[in-house]
């Protein structure tokens, strides 16, 4: 919706400037500009969708600098989560585990989701970021547990920062914070481009694993 309110704004003001312009030189408006008005927002929107769903994360563009491309992370990521979060009965941590990352993103936008084989993180706010040739990948989420572990895991908020290496992207690895206060590291290394898992038994099986 936001979008297509932008495309109609610059269209608009694009229609505007033609018929002052005209208004200016031949002293009367031309109100047959007016008629091109839908026409125009149907090619922008549908220029705007192509290059915004598709387009922009062709690895020909995706290598060209200095233009604002945002690095393509989409697809359904495979990796371990590592908890520092110490059992105070047993003053151990827990054993690293296997878990995936789908990243869905767009030109415009992203959206994360980290699943275990014990809860689903979705993200709230997400963006990828370059600064000084470095790409990141940040985001805030809200963890929700399965049922069956809901006595010792609690719903919670967090955030993600991820380092992005490669391009294309080859490696996803950073840290996580919540608001239980614990920690730990993230480190995705396999990635599926064209699937985006619904949940850990459909993530494990692109990778060719049980749930």
């Amino acid at each position: 919706m936001k979008k297509t309110i932008a495309i109609r704004v610059i269209v608009g003001v694009v229609v505007g400037i033609f018929m002052v312009s005209a208004w200016v030189h031949d002293g009367k408006p031309d109100w047959s500009t007016l008629k091109l008005f839908s026409t125009a927002v149907f090619a922008c929107t549908v220029l705007f969708n192509i290059w915004d769903f598709w387009l922009w994360r062709l690895t020909w563009i995706q290598k060209i600098p200095g233009v604002g491309i945002p690095r393509s992370l989409r697809g359904t990521w495979k990796g371990t989560l590592t908890s520092f979060w110490v059992d105070p009965a047993t003053g151990s941590s827990p054993s690293s585990k296997t878990v995936y990352l789908v990243v869905q993103q767009t030109a415009s936008m992203v959206s994360v989701k980290l699943m275990t084989d014990e809860s689903k993180s979705t993200s709230a706010l997400a963006n990828v970021s370059e600064a000084d040739g470095s790409v990141m990948l940040t985001y805030m989420y809200l963890n929700k547990p399965d049922l069956r572990v809901e006595h010792r895991s609690r719903i919670h908020h967090g955030s993600t920062v991820f380092d992005v290496s490669g391009n294309p992207a080859r490696r996803l690895k950073g840290h996580y914070w919540t608001d239980r206060d614990s920690k730990g590291e993230l480190d995705f290394v396999e990635r599926d481009k064209k699937n985006l898992a619904d949940d850990f038994a459909e993530a494990a099986e692109l990778f060719g694993e049980t749930a």
